[in-house]
Parts: structure tokens; sequence; C-alpha cells
């Protein structure tokens, strides 16, 4: 049996801008070819912050311009999302492989994750997004009943809830493309947040953390091991400080009191501490890496990174 992966992609594997996104998915196909060399099946997860922020001020601008259409709900502004990143990067990655004289299929799943409606999330949204507004504009969002926040000198801007992923809707279909050894990309942008309602599942204003979703992802199809490619190779404890340490190969008893001890931020670096370390306690045998995409040949070998066992 071939060990599988879930790797999740950080901002840098992606880019920004369209054109930034096509260079860099070239340079991020190279390191998910590496790991088919080595053996593994790979399932991946990708951030979207720039990208659904972009899509979100295009469609509203739009629909501002357009008396006939309407803004798009961030539920359609992430599917969106997921469409044209995986477009980018299962070509890419194809193209990677088929240099190197392999051929396997890379396939995008439009991927919808159930969230809990009484989450506290939705009572205190953090997640800044789309263009800057003007106090009319931003009074006409909280008569929507939107979140606004005001940057002091910018403007206002919106602001939704990042509530916990609790259940991939398309799991199933994840696993059956990857018992068929093909390369999947799925929970893009930590998956289209949806509320179950009976058989109905309704978009919900918010975005989940992609590092979390990639930790159930890695769950769901019972993983070996969960790579969290970043911009730096080694996280770092005391960071900015004299006693700055960088950090090798940790057990998840040390991970833990480093998450207690405030080393990591509540946007950057926590969230994937917590996913490696929620998914390595479910079984025996898995770890986590956590490094820069270009380490990951040399992080997969416990030569690289920081290594959570």
């Amino acid at each position: 049996m071939k060990k599988r992966v879930v790797v999740a992609l950080g901002h840098r594997a992606l880019g920004t801008t369209l054109p930034e996104q096509m260079v860099a998915v070239k340079k991020t196909a190279k390191s998910i070819a590496d790991l088919i060399e080595e053996g593994y099946q790979v399932a991946i997860t990708h951030s979207n912050a720039p990208q659904v922020g972009m899509i979100h001020t295009a469609m509203n601008e739009f629909g501002k311009t357009h008396d006939n259409y309407t803004s798009a709900p961030m539920s359609v502004c992430s599917a969106m999302s997921q469409g044209y990143i995986g477009y980018d990067l299962q070509n890419g990655i194809r193209e990677e492989l088929l240099n190197r004289g392999i051929y396997r299929t890379v396939s995008t799943v439009l991927t919808q994750v159930i969230v809990d409606p009484y989450d506290e999330a939705f009572y205190t949204p953090t997640k800044v997004l789309g263009r800057y507004m003007t106090a009319e504009e931003a009074e006409e969002e909280r008569r929507k009943g939107n979140y606004v926040v005001e940057e002091h000198g910018k403007g206002f801007r919106r602001v939704v809830a990042a509530p916990n992923p609790i259940k991939i809707v398309e799991l199933d279909a994840v696993k059956v493309l990857l018992d068929a050894d093909q390369i999947v990309i799925a929970c893009g942008g930590g998956g289209i947040p949806v509320l179950e309602q009976d058989n109905h599942l309704r978009g919900a204003s918010a975005v989940i953390e992609k590092d979390l979703a990639a930790g159930i992802l890695a769950e769901g199809i019972d993983a070996d091991k969960l790579i969290i490619l970043t911009s730096v190779e080694q996280v770092c404890i005391n960071l900015g400080r004299p006693d700055e340490e960088k950090l090798g190969e940790i057990t998840v008893e040390q991970a833990k009191k480093y998450m207690e001890e405030g080393h990591f931020g509540i946007y950057n670096m926590l969230p994937k501490f917590r996913a490696a370390v929620e998914f390595i306690e479910q079984r025996d045998g898995r770890s986590a890496l956590i490094t820069s995409f270009d380490k990951v040949k040399d992080g997969i070998k416990d030569r690289a990174g920081t290594i959570i066992k």
C-alpha cells in the first residue's frame, strides 16, 4: 500500500494575482511531483485569501453597475476560487509529471465543508476581505446584516466569520479518486462553508481556515502524513527575541506546550499546529511536517522543516 499524504499549500505556493499564480504553480508542481516520485498518494488543499477577495470585490462591483445582477454570496465566491485555482494547479502538476515521464490523472473536486451555525465564530467575525468602502457603503452592508470594520485612514472593509470545519461533504469522492491512484485537489480555501438544513446545504457567509480543513481531510482519507507548506523552512519559538529557536523534530506534547505558551500567531502558525496535533492524535504512526515548498523532498526524509511525531 502506498502511503497517503495531504499537502496544504499556503499563499507563497499560489501567488496573489493571476500572472503570479501561473508562475508560482509551476514551482509548486515540482514539489508535488517529487512526492509522487517518492511513491506517495497525494491529496492537495490550498489557501485562497487573495483570490476569493478579488472575486468577491469583482462580483460586488459588477452587481452595483448592472441593475439586473446581484452581488455573489461568499459561498459562491469560494466555489469560483476553487475552480480557477484547481484549474491552474491540476494543469501545472500534470505537465510536470509528464515532463518526468509519469502519467497520472489530476482532478479537482469542488468541495463543501459543513460548519456549525452556532459556532462562536459567527458572533465574532475576524476575517477581513474585499475592497475598502466608504462610510455610506459600509452602512449599507450593515443593513444587510454583514459585519464591517474600519481601518484608520483607509476606509471600511467587510469582515466574515471563520468557523471550525466539521465534515467534508464530498469526502467519499475524494477517497474513490485516491483509491484509483489519482492526485486530488480538494477543500480549496478550506472548502465552501455550508450549513446543513435537513437535506439542503445552504452556503454560509464565512471562510474556513485551510489548515484546519487540511487536518480533517487528512483524517477523513486516513492519511499517514500531513504536510503544511508555508513561507519558512522551520517554525520558530521566541520569534524575534535573543533566544529565538528553530524547531526541528518535536513531539505532540512539545507542540501542545508551545501552543499553550502562545508562541504561534492566531492566524498564522497556531492553526497549523492545531491541525497537526489533532490529526496525529487520532492514530498511531502518523506525523506532520511544516516547511517551505522548496524543502518538501528533504522534509519527507526528516532532513528539513519542523516535524511533529
